[in-house]
This record gives C-alpha cells, sequence and structure tokens, in this order.
C-alpha cells in the first residue's frame, strides 16, 4: 500500500499540484497527470487499481499506466515524501 509519509502535505487539483515536506519546507511541483497519479494512488487500495484507472482516464494501454503510475511513486518514495507498507498481518497476539 502505498501512502504519502505524516511531513508530507499535499496540494492537488486537476490542473496539478505539489507536495510540501515539512521537515525540510521545501515543495515538490506536480505536473497534472503526475498529480492525478497521487490522487489515485491515494484513493486506490492497490497500485494496480490505481493504474487500471490511470488508463482508463488517459486512454491509453494498462501497462503504459502501471509504468507511469510507478514511476510517480518511486520519484516520490526516493524524495522521502511516500513510502510503501504492507499491511498489517492479522495474527492474532497471545495465541501461537
Amino acid at each position: 500500500m502505498w501512502q504519502l509519509r505524516e511531513r508530507a502535505h499535499p496540494v492537488l487539483t486537476d490542473e496539478g499540484g505539489a507536495i510540501l515536506d515539512e521537515h525540510t519546507g521545501r515543495w515538490t511541483q506536480l505536473t497534472p497527470t503526475a498529480a492525478a497519479a497521487v490522487m489515485l494512488l491515494l484513493s486506490c487500495p492497490t497500485e494496480q487499481q490505481a493504474a487500471d484507472r490511470f488508463a482508463e482516464r488517459y486512454g491509453i494501454g494498462v501497462e503504459q499506466a502501471a509504468a507511469d503510475v510507478r514511476t510517480v511513486a518511486d520519484a516520490l518514495t526516493a524524495q522521502g515524501l511516500a513510502q510503501t507498507r504492507s499491511r498489517p498481518s492479522r495474527r492474532r497476539w497471545g495465541r501461537r
């Protein structure tokens, strides 16, 4: 599951957007398509679902959409603005 870090504050619109890193005070500017990818990544439970919706929105192939969404996710992760977390395990404490 992809998500923005707590210190990252997005301002996203259909015309583009930016993400403020409150730790550094720097803004990362986003193109309209990158902002759309971030909105979809934040609203979809999986990256594949985000890519599927991205493909529908822009009328492109699913493989290209997946590559585009992955590029945005990787860039923001590399900048320390986002992270990928696995779902919490359903292990019950106290039972072995």
